[in-house]
Protein backbone atom coordinates (compact mmCIF):
# COMPACT_ATOMS: atom_id res chain seq x y z
CA UNK A 1 0.00 0.00 0.00
CA UNK A 2 2.69 2.07 1.30
CA UNK A 3 4.48 1.75 -2.81
CA UNK A 4 1.04 2.48 -4.57
CA UNK A 5 0.53 5.72 -2.47
CA UNK A 6 4.33 6.76 -3.37
CA UNK A 7 3.46 5.96 -6.31
CA UNK A 8 0.33 7.69 -7.23
CA UNK A 9 2.45 11.16 -5.34
CA UNK A 10 4.82 11.03 -8.22
CA UNK A 11 1.81 11.23 -10.65
CA UNK A 12 1.51 13.82 -12.73
CA UNK A 13 -1.53 15.44 -11.23
CA UNK A 14 -4.17 15.26 -13.95
CA UNK A 15 -7.17 16.50 -11.76
CA UNK A 16 -11.36 16.78 -13.33
CA UNK A 17 -12.39 19.88 -12.20
CA UNK A 18 -16.16 19.56 -12.14
CA UNK A 19 -18.07 23.21 -12.41
CA UNK A 20 -14.88 24.48 -12.92
CA UNK A 21 -16.92 27.53 -15.33
CA UNK A 22 -19.12 28.50 -12.47
CA UNK A 23 -18.23 31.46 -9.63
CA UNK A 24 -15.80 29.35 -7.19
CA UNK A 25 -14.68 26.75 -9.97
CA UNK A 26 -13.23 29.48 -12.06
CA UNK A 27 -11.33 31.16 -9.77
CA UNK A 28 -9.92 27.97 -7.93
CA UNK A 29 -8.31 26.96 -11.54
CA UNK A 30 -7.03 30.07 -12.66
CA UNK A 31 -4.97 29.92 -9.20
CA UNK A 32 -4.31 26.34 -9.79
CA UNK A 33 -2.74 26.77 -12.59
CA UNK A 34 -0.50 29.99 -11.44
CA UNK A 35 0.78 27.79 -8.16
CA UNK A 36 0.95 24.12 -10.06
CA UNK A 37 1.62 24.65 -13.78
CA UNK A 38 3.13 21.01 -13.80
CA UNK A 39 -0.48 19.70 -13.40
CA UNK A 40 -3.08 19.21 -15.50
CA UNK A 41 -6.82 20.44 -15.57
CA UNK A 42 -9.42 19.30 -16.87
CA UNK A 43 -12.80 21.40 -16.68
CA UNK A 44 -15.76 19.43 -17.07
CA UNK A 45 -18.55 21.39 -17.13
CA UNK A 46 -22.61 21.27 -18.19
CA UNK A 47 -22.69 25.00 -19.06
CA UNK A 48 -26.07 25.77 -16.80
CA UNK A 49 -27.52 29.33 -17.03
CA UNK A 50 -24.72 30.03 -14.16
CA UNK A 51 -21.61 28.41 -15.88
CA UNK A 52 -19.62 30.31 -18.19
CA UNK A 53 -16.70 29.40 -20.11
CA UNK A 54 -15.98 33.22 -20.56
CA UNK A 55 -14.98 33.39 -17.35
CA UNK A 56 -11.32 31.19 -18.35
CA UNK A 57 -10.98 33.12 -21.63
CA UNK A 58 -8.08 34.13 -20.52
CA UNK A 59 -6.12 30.93 -20.20
CA UNK A 60 -7.41 29.24 -23.21
CA UNK A 61 -4.91 27.32 -25.36
CA UNK A 62 -3.05 27.08 -22.58
CA UNK A 63 -1.02 22.89 -22.93
CA UNK A 64 -2.26 22.16 -19.11
CA UNK A 65 -5.91 23.18 -19.74
CA UNK A 66 -8.96 21.70 -21.50
CA UNK A 67 -11.98 22.40 -21.53
CA UNK A 68 -15.22 19.34 -21.91
CA UNK A 69 -18.77 19.87 -21.95
CA UNK A 70 -20.45 17.46 -19.67
CA UNK A 71 -23.06 16.64 -16.81
CA UNK A 72 -21.40 15.00 -13.50
CA UNK A 73 -24.63 12.46 -13.23
CA UNK A 74 -23.91 11.34 -16.63
CA UNK A 75 -22.14 7.76 -15.96
CA UNK A 76 -21.08 6.64 -19.22
CA UNK A 77 -19.83 10.43 -19.85
CA UNK A 78 -17.74 10.55 -16.66
CA UNK A 79 -16.17 6.89 -17.47
CA UNK A 80 -15.42 8.27 -20.93
CA UNK A 81 -13.20 11.45 -19.26
CA UNK A 82 -11.79 9.46 -17.16
CA UNK A 83 -10.44 6.94 -19.39
CA UNK A 84 -9.21 9.30 -22.27
CA UNK A 85 -8.19 11.90 -20.06
CA UNK A 86 -6.15 9.24 -17.13
CA UNK A 87 -7.90 11.36 -14.14
CA UNK A 88 -6.26 10.62 -11.15
CA UNK A 89 -7.79 13.32 -9.16
CA UNK A 90 -11.48 15.06 -8.85
CA UNK A 91 -12.75 18.27 -7.14
CA UNK A 92 -15.80 18.73 -7.76
CA UNK A 93 -17.69 22.34 -7.67
CA UNK A 94 -20.60 21.40 -9.90
CA UNK A 95 -23.97 21.93 -7.89
CA UNK A 96 -27.16 23.54 -8.36
CA UNK A 97 -26.34 26.18 -5.71
CA UNK A 98 -29.75 28.71 -5.75
CA UNK A 99 -31.37 28.74 -2.97
CA UNK A 100 -34.44 30.78 -4.15
CA UNK A 101 -34.87 28.21 -7.42
CA UNK A 102 -34.37 25.23 -5.44
CA UNK A 103 -37.95 26.61 -3.60
CA UNK A 104 -39.87 28.58 -6.49
CA UNK A 105 -38.81 26.84 -9.70
CA UNK A 106 -38.14 22.81 -8.46
CA UNK A 107 -36.32 20.80 -6.34
CA UNK A 108 -35.44 18.19 -8.91
CA UNK A 109 -32.18 19.22 -10.60
CA UNK A 110 -31.10 19.85 -7.19
CA UNK A 111 -31.72 16.23 -6.48
CA UNK A 112 -29.77 15.13 -9.86
CA UNK A 113 -26.94 17.56 -9.70
CA UNK A 114 -26.17 17.59 -6.12
CA UNK A 115 -26.94 14.00 -4.99
CA UNK A 116 -26.80 11.68 -8.19
CA UNK A 117 -23.94 13.78 -9.54
CA UNK A 118 -21.85 13.48 -6.72
CA UNK A 119 -23.02 9.59 -6.28
CA UNK A 120 -21.20 9.06 -9.97
CA UNK A 121 -18.06 11.05 -9.13
CA UNK A 122 -17.60 9.24 -5.93
CA UNK A 123 -18.39 5.63 -8.16
CA UNK A 124 -15.84 7.43 -11.26
CA UNK A 125 -13.19 8.24 -8.11
CA UNK A 126 -13.78 4.72 -6.72
CA UNK A 127 -13.03 2.45 -10.24
CA UNK A 128 -9.55 4.58 -11.03
CA UNK A 129 -8.50 4.60 -7.86
CA UNK A 130 -7.88 8.42 -7.62
CA UNK A 131 -5.35 9.50 -5.46
CA UNK A 132 -7.93 12.53 -4.00
CA UNK A 133 -10.99 13.70 -4.64
CA UNK A 134 -12.26 16.88 -2.93
CA UNK A 135 -16.36 17.90 -2.54
CA UNK A 136 -17.04 21.35 -2.17
CA UNK A 137 -20.16 22.12 -0.30
CA UNK A 138 -21.81 24.85 2.26
CA UNK A 139 -22.18 25.83 5.83
CA UNK A 140 -26.06 25.47 4.85
CA UNK A 141 -26.04 22.24 5.32
CA UNK A 142 -25.60 22.47 9.49
CA UNK A 143 -29.16 25.28 9.13
CA UNK A 144 -29.14 28.33 11.20
CA UNK A 145 -27.29 29.86 14.58
CA UNK A 146 -29.84 32.10 16.03
CA UNK A 147 -28.83 35.50 16.46
CA UNK A 148 -26.56 36.61 19.49
CA UNK A 149 -26.16 32.42 19.72
CA UNK A 150 -22.40 31.89 21.19
CA UNK A 151 -22.09 28.73 19.09
CA UNK A 152 -20.78 28.67 15.57
CA UNK A 153 -20.68 25.69 13.03
CA UNK A 154 -17.98 22.95 13.37
CA UNK A 155 -17.66 20.26 11.51
CA UNK A 156 -19.20 18.26 13.85
CA UNK A 157 -22.38 20.27 13.66
CA UNK A 158 -25.25 17.90 12.77
CA UNK A 159 -26.96 18.02 9.41
CA UNK A 160 -29.97 20.25 9.65
CA UNK A 161 -30.88 21.54 6.49
CA UNK A 162 -34.02 23.70 6.02
CA UNK A 163 -33.94 24.50 2.06
CA UNK A 164 -34.27 21.86 -0.79
CA UNK A 165 -30.46 23.38 -1.96
CA UNK A 166 -29.29 22.51 1.70
CA UNK A 167 -30.69 19.23 1.82
CA UNK A 168 -29.36 18.03 -1.38
CA UNK A 169 -26.03 19.05 -0.69
CA UNK A 170 -26.48 17.63 2.43
CA UNK A 171 -27.02 14.55 0.49
CA UNK A 172 -23.87 14.73 -1.27
CA UNK A 173 -21.98 15.50 1.50
CA UNK A 174 -23.11 11.83 4.01
CA UNK A 175 -22.49 10.21 0.71
CA UNK A 176 -18.96 10.74 0.18
CA UNK A 177 -18.59 9.74 4.65
CA UNK A 178 -20.16 6.73 3.15
CA UNK A 179 -17.78 5.94 0.41
CA UNK A 180 -14.90 6.84 2.51
CA UNK A 181 -16.22 4.46 5.32
CA UNK A 182 -17.13 1.57 3.05
CA UNK A 183 -14.75 1.83 0.30
CA UNK A 184 -11.90 3.72 1.32
CA UNK A 185 -12.63 6.10 -1.58
CA UNK A 186 -9.93 8.98 -0.69
CA UNK A 187 -12.77 11.65 -0.48
CA UNK A 188 -12.45 15.17 1.64
CA UNK A 189 -15.78 17.73 2.36
CA UNK A 190 -15.37 21.37 2.92
CA UNK A 191 -18.03 23.65 4.18
CA UNK A 192 -17.77 27.62 3.13
CA UNK A 193 -19.23 30.30 4.08
CA UNK A 194 -20.41 32.80 1.36
CA UNK A 195 -18.22 33.70 -1.35
CA UNK A 196 -17.58 37.02 -2.66
CA UNK A 197 -15.23 38.15 -5.70
CA UNK A 198 -15.80 38.76 -9.54
CA UNK A 199 -17.66 36.49 -11.56
CA UNK A 200 -20.28 35.34 -9.52
CA UNK A 201 -23.85 34.72 -10.72
CA UNK A 202 -25.73 38.15 -11.00
CA UNK A 203 -28.58 36.57 -9.00
CA UNK A 204 -26.30 35.99 -5.84
CA UNK A 205 -26.52 38.61 -3.12
CA UNK A 206 -23.44 40.98 -4.00
CA UNK A 207 -24.01 41.41 -8.07
CA UNK A 208 -27.82 41.62 -7.40
CA UNK A 209 -27.44 44.91 -5.50
CA UNK A 210 -24.82 46.36 -7.57
CA UNK A 211 -26.98 45.77 -11.01
CA UNK A 212 -29.75 47.31 -8.94
CA UNK A 213 -27.90 50.07 -7.34
CA UNK A 214 -26.04 51.05 -11.01
CA UNK A 215 -30.17 51.27 -12.34
CA UNK A 216 -30.75 54.00 -9.47
CA UNK A 217 -33.34 51.43 -8.55
CA UNK A 218 -34.64 50.15 -4.83
CA UNK A 219 -32.58 47.25 -3.05
CA UNK A 220 -34.79 44.60 -2.29
CA UNK A 221 -34.13 42.86 1.28
CA UNK A 222 -35.96 39.83 1.83
CA UNK A 223 -37.60 40.39 5.44
CA UNK A 224 -35.94 42.70 7.87
CA UNK A 225 -32.25 41.81 5.93
CA UNK A 226 -30.90 40.89 9.40
CA UNK A 227 -29.95 37.69 8.17
CA UNK A 228 -26.19 37.40 9.00
CA UNK A 229 -23.41 35.20 6.76
CA UNK A 230 -19.89 35.04 7.22
CA UNK A 231 -18.39 36.73 3.90
CA UNK A 232 -15.02 34.96 2.74
CA UNK A 233 -13.30 36.35 -0.54
CA UNK A 234 -13.42 33.44 -3.24
CA UNK A 235 -9.59 33.80 -3.74
CA UNK A 236 -9.35 33.05 0.08
CA UNK A 237 -11.25 30.14 -0.28
CA UNK A 238 -9.68 28.35 -3.40
CA UNK A 239 -6.56 28.82 -1.49
CA UNK A 240 -7.99 26.69 1.46
CA UNK A 241 -9.35 24.05 -1.59
CA UNK A 242 -5.41 23.89 -2.95
CA UNK A 243 -3.98 23.57 0.63
CA UNK A 244 -7.11 20.57 0.95
CA UNK A 245 -5.91 19.21 -2.55
CA UNK A 246 -1.87 19.26 -1.23
CA UNK A 247 -2.20 18.01 2.08
CA UNK A 248 -5.89 17.38 3.31
CA UNK A 249 -6.47 14.32 5.31
CA UNK A 250 -8.58 11.41 3.20
CA UNK A 251 -12.29 11.10 5.06
CA UNK A 252 -11.94 14.50 7.08
CA UNK A 253 -14.37 17.61 6.81
CA UNK A 254 -12.45 20.97 6.60
CA UNK A 255 -14.80 23.85 7.50
CA UNK A 256 -13.69 27.44 5.86
CA UNK A 257 -14.56 30.45 7.09
CA UNK A 258 -13.18 34.19 7.71
CA UNK A 259 -15.04 35.15 10.82
CA UNK A 260 -16.69 37.73 9.02
CA UNK A 261 -20.24 38.18 9.65
CA UNK A 262 -22.50 40.56 7.93
CA UNK A 263 -25.93 41.19 7.94
CA UNK A 264 -27.83 41.53 4.47
CA UNK A 265 -28.74 45.28 5.58
CA UNK A 266 -24.81 46.06 6.36
CA UNK A 267 -23.57 44.65 2.82
CA UNK A 268 -26.23 47.03 1.15
CA UNK A 269 -25.17 49.73 3.11
CA UNK A 270 -21.95 49.25 1.78
CA UNK A 271 -22.67 49.05 -1.76
CA UNK A 272 -25.46 51.87 -1.73
CA UNK A 273 -22.43 54.38 -0.20
CA UNK A 274 -20.22 53.01 -3.08
CA UNK A 275 -22.58 54.53 -5.40
CA UNK A 276 -23.53 57.45 -3.28
CA UNK A 277 -27.15 56.66 -2.57
CA UNK A 278 -28.96 57.13 0.82
CA UNK A 279 -29.22 54.38 3.02
CA UNK A 280 -33.03 54.47 3.14
CA UNK A 281 -32.85 53.44 -0.54
CA UNK A 282 -33.48 49.80 0.81
CA UNK A 283 -37.45 48.37 -0.18
CA UNK A 284 -38.58 45.39 2.47
CA UNK A 285 -40.28 42.49 0.47
CA UNK A 286 -41.74 39.72 1.81
CA UNK A 287 -39.27 36.88 3.41
CA UNK A 288 -38.62 33.88 1.74
CA UNK A 289 -39.58 30.47 3.48
CA UNK A 290 -36.91 28.43 5.19
CA UNK A 291 -34.73 31.45 5.47
CA UNK A 292 -32.03 30.61 8.01
CA UNK A 293 -31.07 33.78 10.79
CA UNK A 294 -27.62 33.04 10.84
CA UNK A 295 -24.46 31.37 9.49
CA UNK A 296 -20.93 31.30 11.37
CA UNK A 297 -18.04 29.02 10.81
CA UNK A 298 -15.54 27.79 13.31
CA UNK A 299 -12.50 27.49 10.52
CA UNK A 300 -10.07 26.43 13.49
CA UNK A 301 -9.15 22.93 12.12
CA UNK A 302 -7.63 23.73 8.32
CA UNK A 303 -6.36 26.91 10.18
CA UNK A 304 -4.53 24.54 13.15
CA UNK A 305 -4.21 21.47 10.89
CA UNK A 306 -3.25 22.74 6.78
CA UNK A 307 -1.99 26.19 7.97
CA UNK A 308 -4.09 27.93 6.02
CA UNK A 309 -6.18 31.90 7.30
CA UNK A 310 -8.06 34.15 5.36
CA UNK A 311 -5.41 36.90 4.12
CA UNK A 312 -8.03 39.52 1.81
CA UNK A 313 -9.30 42.52 3.74
CA UNK A 314 -12.89 42.76 3.71
CA UNK A 315 -13.06 46.41 3.20
CA UNK A 316 -10.78 46.59 0.55
CA UNK A 317 -11.75 43.54 -1.25
CA UNK A 318 -15.50 44.02 -1.01
CA UNK A 319 -15.06 47.58 -2.28
CA UNK A 320 -12.94 46.06 -5.47
CA UNK A 321 -15.67 43.71 -6.18
CA UNK A 322 -18.37 45.85 -6.22
CA UNK A 323 -15.97 48.38 -8.54
CA UNK A 324 -15.08 44.45 -10.89
CA UNK A 325 -19.39 44.22 -11.53
CA UNK A 326 -20.01 47.91 -12.03
CA UNK A 327 -17.37 47.86 -14.76
CA UNK A 328 -18.16 44.52 -16.69
CA UNK A 329 -21.69 45.10 -17.04
CA UNK A 330 -21.71 43.32 -20.41
CA UNK A 331 -20.46 40.21 -18.82
CA UNK A 332 -23.44 40.80 -16.57
CA UNK A 333 -25.67 41.18 -19.35
CA UNK A 334 -24.39 38.38 -21.28
CA UNK A 335 -25.11 35.87 -18.35
CA UNK A 336 -28.30 37.00 -17.48
CA UNK A 337 -29.58 36.90 -21.19
CA UNK A 338 -28.28 32.97 -20.93
CA UNK A 339 -30.76 32.85 -17.88
CA UNK A 340 -33.57 33.69 -19.54
CA UNK A 341 -32.95 31.51 -22.27
CA UNK A 342 -32.97 28.66 -19.88
CA UNK A 343 -35.80 29.50 -17.66
CA UNK A 344 -37.82 29.52 -20.79
CA UNK A 345 -36.38 26.18 -22.10
CA UNK A 346 -37.34 24.76 -18.76
CA UNK A 347 -40.76 26.42 -18.89
CA UNK A 348 -41.93 24.95 -22.87
CA UNK A 349 -39.99 21.53 -21.69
Amino acid sequence: MADQNNEQNNQQKIILVCGGAGFIGSNFIRLMLKLHPEYKIINYDKLTYAGNIENLKDIEGQTNYKFIEGDIADAEAIEKVMSEEGINSIINFAAETHVDRSIHIGSREFVMTNVLGTQTLLDAARRHSVWKMINISTDEVYGTLQFGEDRLFTEETAFEPNVPYAAAKAGGDLLCRAYFKTFHVPVIVSHCSNNYGPYQFPEKLIPFLVSKAKKGEKLPMYGSGKNIRDWIYVLDHAKAIELMFEKGVAGEVYNVGADNEKSNLEIAAIVLKQFGLPEDHIEFVEDRPGHDLRYGIDSSKIQRELGWKPECDFETAIKETIDWYNNHEEWMQHIMERQSKAINEHIHK
